[in-house]
């Protein structure tokens, strides 16, 4: 399996590690998603207090029934990744060369890449 392959393998065995400890198996219960988000996304969800945690999960929480489905789950995965992306490119050195800095949890202490041009891929540390 490719990188990316085995990322999306991590995301699902996540979800469902934190999804089988309470009633439905295959949704996250607001306590699930709470443990979920302190525990695998700290540097993510940095500094989110219940409150917080609570109005990520309503907004999530498509169908009003106070559970994550795995789609449901998908969406901020998608979202942080974003925002990742975009942190990424407000960390990035100037330059012609399309470059990434730190993103989300990385903190400034992470490594750097940039996409020259039709030169592939590097990466900086």
């Amino acid at each position: 399996m490719s990188e990316l392959e085995r990322s999306i393998d991590v995301i699902i065995n996540t979800f469902h590690q934190y999804s089988v400890r309470r009633d439905d198996p295959d949704t996250l219960s607001q306590q699930e998603f709470k443990q979920l988000a302190r525990k695998e996304l700290p540097n993510f969800l940095q500094k989110k207090d219940n409150v917080t945690l609570q109005k990520i999960m309503e907004d999530l929480d498509t169908n009003a029934d106070k559970q994550l489905s795995f789609e449901e789950f998908a969406i901020l995965v998608g979202r942080l990744t974003y925002a990742s992306h975009e942190e990424m490119h407000k960390n990035a050195d100037p330059g012609k060369n399309h470059s990434h800095g730190p993103g989300l949890g990385e903190g400034g202490q992470g490594h750097g890449h940039s996409h020259g041009h039709g030169h592939g891929h590097s990466h900086g540390h």
